[in-house]
């Protein structure tokens, strides 16, 4: 007697289809999973025997063979548990093997049947589309499920429900996408008063997904301006939706099947390990860059950060990508963010105010922000000191403009981006620009140019801070609806790009 199941393992965001093959044969009682399992994987025999208990199910006396096939392919986590009592349960003859071989199921059994929600179950859905079969999973795991739309989901509460689905006894109607998460009320940017100028590198920030340093003493409010982000931000489009959600559903991270169209906004501690910024860990997950994906990743007191930290930062600003290498997991992870770090000026952050500094200045300054290396500062595109808000500032009522005047500017340009890139996977916004697309797209004016060379020989700009003025000045031209890069563009952009001497 043999029958098959199907599931999936998961390799960061892809989930590769897996066989479960069942035997049954004559010959020693036993229960054997081969085929590369893990731990949890392999104590499934035991939560089976248990759940097939409760159900008043006897397992004959006789050998037992399951194989999860490719055998080269490493399966861990305890989602293994369903497909594989699905396999045996048609092996038995209990359920209709076409039912089995027709479904991709993931899910946890606990010992009395019930079906406990697993991660991953988003990415499970959209491989059983691609292979044309309906997706059995957790009650808890369905409403998420259901977002791929593509296939049908089934959803039981245990396994008993299962098996009068598969009979055709009590049929399970399937599962509908969970609510839209609404997130609360945004902060407004309108809450910040003065910082003129730090509000326009926000924008500039925004309308372009570039990233950006704020330097400044302790309360002038860079954190502040930092979490209003978010609010200038357009929402998320269904397939930026549909990617975010992914690599927070492989952490476990959707509340209900809920999918939000708000950009993420990621806020680690400087504290934070390497595997956490980064991923890795066990099960080479996803990390705060990978989550903060189409979203923003706000570091504060970035220098603080460990050394091996700031620089795993440096590839994956430049790629998008993040490659989590371990000894048994190679998985890689999309991490297209905008990341917006805040430091002090030096360690006790009052290099500014005599009344305060200490004896060191300046040399405190230039060693705390040398822990910052200069590749990676070269890869910060908008860089400026945010000021000490005068008292009488803290006084008036708020002024200038609230986020939502900011934000349609930043989706008008955001626009004219998406136009512009129709039909090329690898570009969505001017970060993403490079080689001879952004030369034809950033070329300046003749006063451009003239400006940028000076400053370029003046300030020693690299080749890479060279292109990044360049992606900058096409941002902020996007932001004036122009067609082409004029000469205040590249004045504007040369002045985020502060010396280092200087900071």
């Amino acid at each position: 007697m043999s029958a098959r199941s199907y599931t999936v393992a998961f390799e960061g965001v892809d989930a590769h289809p897996v066989e479960v093959q069942c035997a049954i044969t004559p010959g020693m009682p036993a229960f054997a999973i081969v085929g590369l399992p893990d731990k949890a994987v392999s104590e499934a025999r035991e939560r089976i025997r248990a759940a097939m208990n409760a159900l008043s199910i006897a397992l004959p006396s006789k050998r037992i063979t399951v194989n999860l096939s490719p055998a080269d392919l490493p399966k861990e986590g305890s989602h293994f548990d369903l497909p594989i009592a699905i396999a045996l349960l048609a092996a038995l003859d209990i359920i209709p093997k076409e039912a089995a071989e027709t479904t991709l199921a993931l899910g946890e059994l606990s010992l009395d049947g019930t079906l406990i929600p697993v991660t991953g179950a988003l990415p499970a859905a959209m491989t059983a589309a691609r292979e044309d079969r309906r997706l059995l999973c957790p009650a808890a795991s369905g409403p998420e499920a259901a977002w791929v739309g593509a296939t049908e989901v089934i959803a039981p509460q245990g396994l008993t429900e299962a098996l009068r689905h598969f009979a055709g006894q009590n049929p399970i109607a399937p599962s509908q996408p969970g609510e839209v998460v609404q997130n609360g009320a945004q902060k407004d940017l309108r809450d910040v008063k003065s910082q003129y100028r730090a509000k326009r590198a926000l924008e500039i920030a925004a309308a372009g997904r570039h990233h950006l340093l704020l330097i400044g003493t302790p309360g002038s409010g860079k954190s502040m301006l930092a979490a209003r982000l978010p609010s200038i931000l357009p929402p998320l489009t269904p397939e930026e939706a549909l990617e975010t959600s992914m690599i927070h559903s492989i952490a476990g991270l959707l509340d209900q099947g809920g999918i939000s169209r708000t950009r993420p906004f990621r806020e680690p501690h400087h504290t934070a390990s390497m595997p956490a910024i980064v991923g890795g860990g066990r099960r080479a997950q996803p990390g705060e860059i990978s989550l903060a994906h189409n979203g923003v990743l706000f570091m504060d007191e970035f220098p603080e950060f460990t050394r091996n930290v700031l620089e795993t930062l440096r590839q994956p600003i430049e790629t998008g990508r993040v490659l989590v290498s371990r000894a048994n997991a190679h998985v890689s992870y999309p991490c297209k963010f905008s990341l917006v770090a805040a430091a002090n000026p030096c360690r006790c952050g009052f290099m500014y105010d005599p009344a305060q500094a200490c004896a060191r200045v300046p040399i405190c300054g230039k060693e705390y922000l040398d822990r910052i290396s200069g590749p990676l500062m070269d890869r910060l595109d908008l860089r400026l000191e945010v000021p000490p808000v005068e008292f009488q500032d803290l006084d008036r009522p708020a002024d200038g403009e609230t986020s939502a005047v900011v934000a349609a500017r930043v989706s008008r340009a955001l626009d004219l981006q998406s136009k512009r890139f129709a039909g090329t996977e690898d570009l969505r916004t001017n970060a993403d620009l490079q080689g001879k697309r952004l030369e034809e797209v950033a070329t300046p004016d003749a006063e451009g140019r003239e400006l940028l060379l000076l400053a370029a020989e003046k300030f020693n700009i690299t080749a890479r801070g060279y292109h990044r003025i360049l992606r900058i000045a096409r941002t902020i031209a996007d932001l004036d609806e122009s067609a082409s890069v004029l000469g205040p563009h590249i004045a504007e952009a040369l002045s985020y790009r502060i010396v280092r001497e200087n900071a």
